[in-house]
């Protein structure tokens, strides 16, 4: 039989051979709208085939470039494009009849893994670039010997140290040849091989210089050893540095106040967010007052960090091996309070405990206390406080004889205490003994600088905390930043805590900020306002909000797949509306 004598191929035919490919076909006429597409497409991409044909493929697959072919009539070959989460790598041609474009057709294979396996691969590249710059750069002589006694490789330092050339160096050739003919004696690789575990020998090499070889074995699953990785350092170079040491001692005290200033910088990075200036001026303060002894007050509202900041005193000070202890003076009973500052002795009082009791100035003895909202603290105990921060002595409840300390004291509080001293609330001579050091903390809504770094520092502390992976919307961003936080830092992980907690979506629209946030502190700006100014059908009232909503979150989202999901609603639903109401992912 010819070929002008093969009979046609039906339509349902046709439509067999195009389902039974593997990979993905889908085919558009010349106004964009799709036409034909495969049972592959609907597997790959997680579509239905009733629910998109004749859409315009540029509100289902924004990005599969068939509209290009269309305008340029030109094919375009081994496109990568990634669909939501699927990678894919398409083909695209135009169909062209009587010279003409009137259609397009693309071809792609889902290659998610094989995309994965390449990016896995070069990540194996790199480590293997990474291992052999660091093995190359080691100030030591490192060589690895094989199995079977084998020199497999050396680096430069090996080279310089036994002063061979790289043809010399005995790359390639058995540890047992280059024993017997003297060039290592003895071979520690041998020794591992033979006692299986590390062994350390000085050994003098031909060029004179004394060396301190180590052989470490590499064991297989089967606990043989494979591999041993000598480690070649020349001992003249150790007694130079020994002697280097030897003269460090005389500037101990000087490196030692170095280390305690970078140590004291990487702290408070290491517990505070901030990018803010104000926020920078307080940290460099705090790490400034560490380094004295001084007594130290901090200021600032209610949630803006000011125990944060206490600690950071605490830690980077020479006290950081003492005990750091808060207590809140507003939040204990004045009799309770005094015990638990000065403790007692056996029977002081009714219910005392046997024994006595040692407070928290005795038990911070070497360290620091944290008296937070002082001025709560009644006038009675504040004679006492006096008493303790001039004399450096307490007296535990019913003993007579005092007991020195060594304490640093730190106050803190969300109220003016200069104010309290006007109206005889705080004592004077107690106000001017703790404000030695004034560090006043600013609130979150005077360093806005803080709030988008703050956000994502604690939402990823509880994204790991809950095992989430909740990220914010851009649009969520814009709403944190117009609102006054009322409870500052307090206020913005409490948030962060809730969405991850409460929050379905991995991506936290905007909306949901706006429901946790108290709405009378958010500008009106970032509310939606509904004004009615004539009355009107209700579903044509209905449908007009929906097509308002619609767009705006197109707008916000970018793609249809996540419009669905800040909407709450499926993808089909979500392309079903946009036809209706003529909208397009980019319509503005």
């Amino acid at each position: 039989m010819t070929v002008k004598e093969w009979p046609l191929l039906q339509q349902d035919e046709l439509a067999e051979i195009v389902n039974a490919a593997h990979n993905g076909i889908i085919t558009v006429n010349k106004e964009g709208n799709i036409v034909l597409l495969n049972k592959a497409v609907e597997r790959i991409l997680s579509v239905k085939r009733d629910e998109i044909l004749g859409m315009p493929i540029s509100q289902v697959f924004p990005n599969s470039g068939l509209p290009d072919v269309l305008r340029t009539g030109k094919s375009e070959f081994a496109k990568i494009v990634k669909v939501d989460n699927v990678t894919v790598v398409s083909n695209r041609s135009p169909i062209i009849r009587n010279g003409s474009v009137v259609g397009a057709v693309g071809v792609f294979q889902d290659v998610s893994e094989l995309y994965t396996l390449r990016q896995e691969l070069q990540k194996v590249k790199d480590l293997n670039t990474e291992l052999e710059a660091i093995i190359e750069s080691s100030f030591d002589g490192i060589g690895v010997i094989d199995a079977d006694g084998t020199l497999l490789r050396v680096n430069k330092a090996y080279r310089q140290i036994s002063g061979l050339t790289q043809e010399d160096s005995g790359v390639g050739r058995n540890i047992r040849e280059l024993e017997k003919k003297r060039h290592v004696y003895p071979a520690v690789g041998l020794m591992v091989f033979e006692e299986k575990k590390a062994v350390t020998i000085k050994q003098k090499i031909k060029t004179g210089k004394e060396v301190l070889i180590t052989g470490n074995p590499v064991f297989d699953e089967n606990g043989n050893v494979f591999k041993v990785i000598c480690n070649i350092r020349d001992m003249t170079e150790l007694s130079n540095l020994k002697a280097q040491a030897e003269d460090y001692k005389s500037f101990k005290e000087r490196y030692c106040s170095e280390l305690q200033e970078l140590r004291a910088k990487q702290l408070a990075h290491d517990h505070i967010v901030a990018q803010s200036p104000g926020m920078n001026r307080v940290l460099e303060l705090a790490q400034r007052v560490a380094l004295v002894d001084s007594n130290v007050l901090i200021t600032g509202e209610t949630g803006v960090g000011k125990e944060i900041i206490a600690k950071i005193i605490h830690k980077t000070s020479p006290r950081t091996d003492g005990p750091f202890v808060k207590i809140n003076c507003g939040a204990i009973p004045e009799n309770l309070l005094e015990s638990e500052l000065f403790g007692y002795v056996d029977g002081a009082f009714t219910g005392a405990r046997k024994g006595g009791k040692v407070g928290i100035f005795e038990y911070c003895n070497k360290g620091s206390v944290l008296l937070d909202e002082i001025g709560e603290m009644s006038i009675g105990l504040q004679v006492k406080l006096l008493r303790v921060i001039q004399e450096q002595e307490i007296f535990r409840i019913g003993d007579a004889k005092p007991r020195k300390i060594d304490v640093r004291i730190i106050a803190s509080s969300n109220r003016d205490l200069k104010e309290l001293v006007d109206e005889q609330l705080f004592r004077a001579d107690l106000f001017y003994r703790l404000n030695v050091v004034s560090i006043i903390v600013p609130p979150l809504r005077e360093r806005r600088e803080d709030i988008m770094p703050l956000a994502i520092y604690f939402l990823e502390k509880f994204n790991s905390r809950y095992q989430k992976n909740r990220r914010l919307d851009p649009e969520a961003y814009r709403i944190m930043e117009s609102y006054s936080w009322p409870g500052n830092v307090r206020e913005l992980e409490n948030l962060m805590e809730r969405l991850v907690v409460v929050v379905m979506e991995d991506i936290v629209p905007g909306f949901e900020i706006i429901n946790m946030l108290e709405k009378e502190d958010i500008s009106t700006d970032e509310k939606l306002l509904l004004r009615v100014n004539e009355l009107l059908p209700l579903q044509e009232a209905r449908e007009m909000l929906e097509k308002k909503l619609l767009r705006r979150a197109l707008q916000q989202c970018g793609s249809t797949r996540k419009t669905a999901r800040a909407l709450g609603v499926t993808h089909p639903t979500i392309l079903n509306k946009m036809h209706k109401y003529g909208l397009r992912p980019t319509e503005k």
